[in-house]
C-alpha cells in the first residue's frame, strides 16, 4: 500500500491538480505565486511570467520560511509580496482532504453521472449561472465528470462536479442555488461525488476561500480534514 504523503506534500499535489503545473514546475497564470502552508511544512509554485531570478528568490524564501497556524498568514507572505510589488493581491483559504467513504443524508434524491438516465433528466435544466457549452460538456462527460446533482421544484439546485483532475488527484467544484442553501445539499452532492471517484483517483481535494463560510460549513458537515491553507498572489 502506498503511504499517504505528509500534509505539505498533499498541498503540493493539490496545487498541481488545480493549476496543472507545467514541466518546468511553473503555474500557467494568472497567479504569480501559490504557497501551500501545512503544519509540517510549506510548498510553493511560481507563475510562468515571473523572471527566473525572482522565481528562485521566492522559492528560497518559502523553503526557509516557518509555517503558521491554520488561517494565519505566515511571515513569508509579506516578504514575497514585497518582492512581487504592488501589482499583486493576496488571498487564501483552507484546503481539505476528502477520504471516502463520506456521507451526508438529505430527504431528496442525489442524481449521479454514473446513471445515463440522470444526465438525460437534467439536460434541459440549465442553471442560470452555467454556460450552455460547459453544461453540455459536463453532461456528455467531456469535462467535469463525474458529478452529482440534486433536482427540486423542476430545477437543478445543487451540483458537485470534478473541477480539475490529473492522474494525481481531483478537486471538487460545488454550486448551490441561493434559494436552496443551508439544507445540506452541497454536502450530500460532495459525498456522492467522492463515492464516484473512490478507488479510481489517488487524492480528492476540497478547497475554498477564507470568507466563504457556507463552503467551509460543507467541509465541517462532512468531517473533512483540513490539511492546510493555499495562499495565492494574483496579478491585478
Amino acid at each position: 500500500m502506498t503511504a499517504t504523503p505528509r500534509d505539505a506534500g498533499l498541498l503540493r499535489i493539490e496545487i498541481g491538480v488545480i493549476w496543472r503545473i507545467d514541466d518546468h514546475g511553473r503555474l500557467p497564470g494568472p497567479e504569480d505565486l501559490v504557497i501551500g502552508v501545512a503544519a509540517d511544512g510549506m510548498t510553493a509554485a511560481v507563475g510562468g511570467g515571473v523572471p527566473g531570478e525572482l522565481a528562485t528568490r521566492l522559492l528560497g524564501l518559502v523553503a526557509r520560511g516557518t509555517p503558521s497556524p491554520p488561517g494565519r498568514p505566515p511571515a513569508v507572505l509579506g516578504e514575497c509580496q514585497e518582492l512581487l510589488g504592488d501589482g499583486t493581491t493576496v488571498s487564501g483559504g483552507p484546503s481539505y482532504l476528502v477520504r471516502p467513504p463520506v456521507r451526508f443524508d438529505v430527504p431528496v434524491a442525489v442524481l449521479q453521472s454514473a446513471d445515463p438516465a440522470h444526465a438525460m433528466r437534467v439536460r434541459p435544466m440549465l442553471p442560470e449561472t452555467w454556460d450552455p457549452e460547459e453544461w453540455d460538456d459536463l453532461l456528455a462527460g467531456r469535462d467535469g465528470a463525474p458529478w452529482a446533482m440534486i433536482v427540486e421544484d423542476g430545477q437543478v439546485v445543487a451540483v458537485c462536479h470534478t473541477a480539475r483532475r490529473t492522474p494525481a488527484g481531483a478537486e471538487a467544484g460545488t454550486w448551490t442555488s441561493p434559494a436552496y442553501r443551508g439544507r445540506g445539499y452541497a454536502a450530500a452532492t460532495t459525498a456522492a461525488w467522492a463515492g464516484l471517484l473512490a478507488g479510481s483517483c489517488p487524492h480528492l481535494f476540497y478547497s475554498t476561500s477564507a470568507d466563504n463560510h457556507s463552503s467551509r460549513n460543507v467541509a465541517a458537515r462532512l468531517g473533512l480534514r483540513n490539511v492546510g491553507w493555499l495562499w495565492k498572489f494574483t496579478r491585478r
